[in-house]
């Protein structure tokens, strides 16, 4: 690691800015992910009075040795432990009671191949304030500003909102079991960010495995040319959220269409030569909205690939895709109309044209009815449909869907 960091000042400094930007990659590629995982109410079960110091009282969380065993197996992170208990060593919590107890969770766990490569437990009172009680990070200065771990892209695991503010310490992300929401509010004072900290909240292990394995899909794509200048951010595993302004209203509302029901997060902004005519302003935008599909889908794994038909009053809209690399169309749809508010009917296979070349993808279109308002948004309805329907991912079977091995 350090021989790479040097190498890499070297280069900077030649401005050898290819070499230093393969490098680069080489580097963020070995830097380790770290999984902050909390033990009480997170591995194992909290009683009524939150300790954990008979065997009577212990219980594992359901499915957690299943999913945090997938986890240690099949992903990239190193785990860790980390656990307040309170007044540990003291009356209130003798270590003779704690050490059995913590030694049969952690070989339990072991035996299901999930290996803790450290354990930091803090022994201190709430009312004490330490700063190596969660969530405070003194016990974490391992981690800290160390070229070799990748903190942005790690992750706190916990039932406690502490945890959630020590992943926001830590410059990390948290993943929330939140049972009870209200747990380890008394040791926050400052609140601020901490929903944005919160990478995913629920109650289940199965949730967090398929999280970790399947991160959204996201990507961003800057096109300018003489005609255009166009900025696109997708995250194929959103919720529909849109923010488009592309200067033609109608296109607007076809191009929400595709973030709401396709489900996923699209915001699409676009200074066109608009003076000049639409032409430049649809094309350009369904090129470049292809290739950020092309870029969010990554390496296909486990994706379904194909299509969708949707009904709306007088029409019927069928869309067929599939992303498997060949960009090829197929359009069989008539509109009567020259314009439907400010966009021309011409465009429409032009649209779907350009994104075909743009996302490498084969589309298959066909509509009928008699309403040509109804016609083309049962086209982008049931366009939308077919790529949530086709980019959905099952963590089970991350394979490419490809008797040929490539997509």
């Amino acid at each position: 690691m350090e021989n790479l960091l040097m190498v890499m000042r070297n280069l900077l400094k030649t401005q050898n800015l290819k070499s230093y930007v393969l490098c680069l990659m080489s580097y963020k590629l070995i830097m380790k992910k770290i999984l902050f995982i909390d033990r009480d109410g997170t591995m194992i079960l909290e009683p009524e009075d939150y300790q954990v110091d008979s065997f009577s009282k212990l219980e594992f969380y359901p499915e957690a040795f299943t999913y945090l065993g997938k986890i240690a197996k099949e992903l990239d992170y190193e785990l860790a432990m980390v656990t307040n208990q309170d007044g540990l060593g003291t009356p209130a919590n003798p270590e003779e009671l704690f050490w059995p107890i913590q030694n049969f969770v952690v070989k339990a766990f072991e035996n299901e191949g999930v290996k803790f490569e450290d354990i930091y437990i803090d022994k201190t009172f709430a009312h004490e304030n330490a700063p190596t009680r969660k969530p405070g990070t003194a016990l974490l200065t391992k981690y800290i500003n160390n070229p070799e771990y990748d903190l942005v892209n790690s992750f706190v695991i916990g039932d406690r909102i502490t945890d959630v503010k020590l992943a926001q310490n830590l410059g990390g992300k948290g993943i929330f079991i939140a049972n009870d929401e209200a747990l380890g509010a008394d040791e926050i004072n400052d609140n601020e960010g901490l929903n944005e900290t919160i990478a995913l909240k629920t109650t289940s292990w199965k949730d967090i495995y398929e999280f970790l394995k399947l991160q959204n899909r996201t990507a961003s794509i800057v096109r300018n040319t003489n005609e255009t200048k166009i900025k696109i951010d997708l995250n194929l595993d959103g919720t529909g959220k849109s923010d488009i302004s592309t200067g033609i209203h109608f296109f607007d509302h076809m191009l929400d269409q595709i973030a709401r029901h396709g489900q996923m997060d699209l915001m699409i902004k676009v200074d066109g030569d608009l003076e000049v005519d639409e032409h430049h302003t649809i094309e350009d935008t369904a090129i470049a909205l292809g290739e950020v599909f092309a870029q969010a889908l990554g390496n296909k794994l486990g994706i379904e690939r194909y299509g969708f038909t949707l009904p709306m009053d007088d029409c019927l809209a069928q869309a067929a895709i599939d992303f498997g690399g060949r960009n090829w169309l197929v359009w069989e749809a008539d509109f009567k109309r020259e314009m439907i508010g400010q966009m021309p009917t011409e465009m429409f296979y032009h649209f779907f044209k350009s994104f075909t070349d743009g996302a490498k993808a084969n589309l298959n279109i066909k509509a009928e009815g008699t309403n040509e308002h109804h016609k083309i948004e049962a086209i982008f309805k049931a366009f939308a449909k077919a790529i949530k329907v086709a980019v959905k991912r099952d963590p089970e079977k991350m394979i490419l869907p490809s008797t040929k091995g490539l997509l």
